[in-house]
């Protein structure tokens, strides 16, 4: 009796613990479906009972510096059904063929499809239309306003406000990286079903309103910016090339005024069914795409030569050192290195580094690049900012390509002393300028100024000007800019000269490679310029690829940028300094 005692407790023990645990077990069950999958089921039960119409956020604005609109959101209207709600779809779908000029026969299928709880009938339709609808009381069918993407300008900046999806995502350009705070948040309407999908007459009814998206404010200047597109396009016409491309910035903060290219394509009219065309039109290669850039980049060689005297570096040479040989050659490791002209008659004998940058001889360059040494040389180009991206808001940016610093031969290091060997951005190419001549500072560029909440004004974020590093000191970035006023007054850049107004700047005239070997008779011209050239403030960096006729820059590319300095002049009414 004993045993079975023992036994019969602890048979009841066994099933005591055996229903803890299997209802301990339905309670972490509970407890996981009440935490996990809840808001998961909870939007099934409310799909089973409601249905939702969209209720599309607008796309925010996107405006100049001074608040000019350039790109905005209009209404439009898209219409829709509820197959399960449609009463009559023979009734419906003819009077709606014979309002949009649709096939009856569509709208017809449309209407009967089953399985889904909502078709599109037409995406966009006019607001006559809408109203025409409206009055026919069609039960099952609906109409939705949504925005349309509208730019107010249409060829205009295209390459850096980009463009939307059909469906209004940010695709390219501003619209894609700011596309977070440009997008909103939609809506929904929710009306309540019954167990087929029709709407209760008496059902309830929520209203989840859309937040429209937030402003972004960019640096542009729309004044600076249509003055830069005429320009090029002014370019485009006299020298036929393949392509021009200019950049306008504020040497002192980063700002970039004025960015474009030509050929360029109408936002409100994309080749959508052509990507290649639309793709190498809308793409802003003054970020994306790499050159040689050939004489301009001598700034930089002639900056670190003069930064390198002041530091006390024996190798290095001051302003007034004269060059003495006349030589227009140079043989490196058995490799000629010519000058652009043949220095007929000495021409360019017993030169200092001011008549170097005036003659933009490239012997004198190669002098320096290889008594300063790789090591030197690549410390300069990391400081001026070569062979990174330069940290602009804008996606798809290159950094540049430079010969390894362990691999560069004595060759290269000669050609890079004067832009060969070296591929760079246009972008590259403006930032280290700008720090060469505004005090020694490399800037980090930005496209937008602020972005803000157009419903009550309030900035949500404010963007300011970033200094990357010190380049130079302040004493070479006076004598550089300085220098680079003697090329314009006396120089290569005269043609880019204005009377009382203390231009400085460098030519440059690089020959192309296609597929990997020089082409003969193509040449990318270029002029960077800014003034005034004692407090640099305006810099404009043009670039015409394969003029036809001409190719040195100093004629092809100079005069554009001239001109380009008279029109701010006069928009800004700024006063001669001389």
């Amino acid at each position: 009796m004993e045993n079975n005692y023992y036994l019969s407790k602890k048979r009841l023990l066994t099933l005591l613990v055996a229903a803890i645990f299997l209802f301990f077990g339905i309670f972490l069950r509970l407890a996981y479906i009440q935490v996990v999958w809840g808001k998961q089921l909870q939007q099934k039960a409310s799909n089973q009972w409601q249905r939702d119409l969209p209720i599309k956020a607008y796309r925010g604005d996107i405006l100049d510096t001074n608040g000019s609109l350039l790109a905005t959101t209009e209404t439009s209207y898209g219409l829709y059904a509820r197959p399960q709600s449609v009463v009559d779809a023979d009734v419906c779908a003819q009077t709606l063929a014979n309002i949009l000029q649709k096939d009856y026969q569509k709208l017809h299928d449309k209407l009967t499809t089953r399985g889904v709880s909502e078709v599109t009938l037409a995406t966009t339709i006019t607001v006559e239309q809408a109203e025409q609808i409206r009055e026919c009381n069609l039960q099952g069918v609906y109409i939705a306003s949504k925005g349309v993407r509208s730019y107010v300008y249409g060829d205009f900046l295209s390459q850096v406000l980009g463009f939307v999806s059909s469906d209004g995502v940010g695709q390219t350009g501003i619209e894609s990286y700011y596309n977070k705070y440009l997008q909103g948040i939609d809506g929904k309407l929710l009306t309540e079903t019954d167990l087929v999908g029709q709407e209760l007459k008496d059902g309830s009814m929520n209203y989840i309103s859309a937040v429209n998206g937030l402003s972004v404010t960019l640096t542009i200047d729309a004044t600076i910016q249509a003055i830069v597109e005429n320009v090029l396009q002014l370019a485009m016409h006299q020298q036929n090339p393949q392509g021009a491309r200019c950049i306008v910035l504020d040497v002192t903060t980063g700002e970039v005024l004025a960015m474009a290219s030509k050929p360029s394509v109408d936002l409100n009219n994309l080749p959508r069914d052509d990507l290649e065309t639309l793709m190498k039109y809308s793409k802003n290669t003054l970020l994306t795409d790499i050159y040689e850039p050939g004489s301009t980049f001598k700034v930089l060689t002639a900056a670190a030569c003069l930064e390198e005297y002041v530091k006390g570096n024996p190798n290095a040479f001051s302003a007034t050192h004269v060059f003495g040989n006349s030589a227009g050659t140079r043989i490196i490791d058995g490799s000629k290195i010519k000058c652009w002209t043949k220095h007929a008659n000495g021409k360019h004998s017993n030169q200092t580094l001011a008549d170097a940058l005036n003659n933009s001889c490239n012997p004198i360059f190669t002098d320096i690049a290889l008594s300063l040494g790789k090591d030197v040389m690549y410390d300069y180009l990391n400081k001026f900012g070569y062979g990174k991206p330069t940290g602009i808001d804008f996606q798809g940016e290159q950094g540049g390509l430079l010969v390894s610093q362990t691999a560069v031969t004595r060759g290269d290091l000669a050609r890079i002393g004067f832009g060969q060997t070296i591929a760079v951005t246009p972008l590259q190419l403006c930032m280290a300028t700008s720090a060469a001549v505004n005090g020694g500072l490399l800037m980090q560029p930005y496209l937008v100024k602020e972005i803000s909440d157009p419903t009550t004004g309030q900035v949500v974020q404010r963007f300011y000007p970033t200094v990357v590093n010190r380049a130079v000191s302040e004493q070479t970035s006076a004598t550089i800019a300085k220098m680079l006023e003697g090329v314009v007054k006396n120089g290569g850049g005269k043609n880019a000269y204005i009377e009382g107004y203390q231009v400085g700047g460098k030519t440059g005239t690089a020959q192309k490679f296609v597929n990997g070997a020089l082409a003969q008779g193509k040449y990318v011209s270029s002029f960077v310029g800014f003034f005034p050239a004692s407090s640099p403030k305006y810099l404009c960096l043009f670039i015409v690829d394969e003029p036809q006729g001409q190719s040195y820059g100093s004629i092809v590319a100079a005069p554009y940028a001239g001109l380009i300095f008279r029109e701010i002049i006069n928009y800004k009414q700024i006063e001669p300094l001389e």
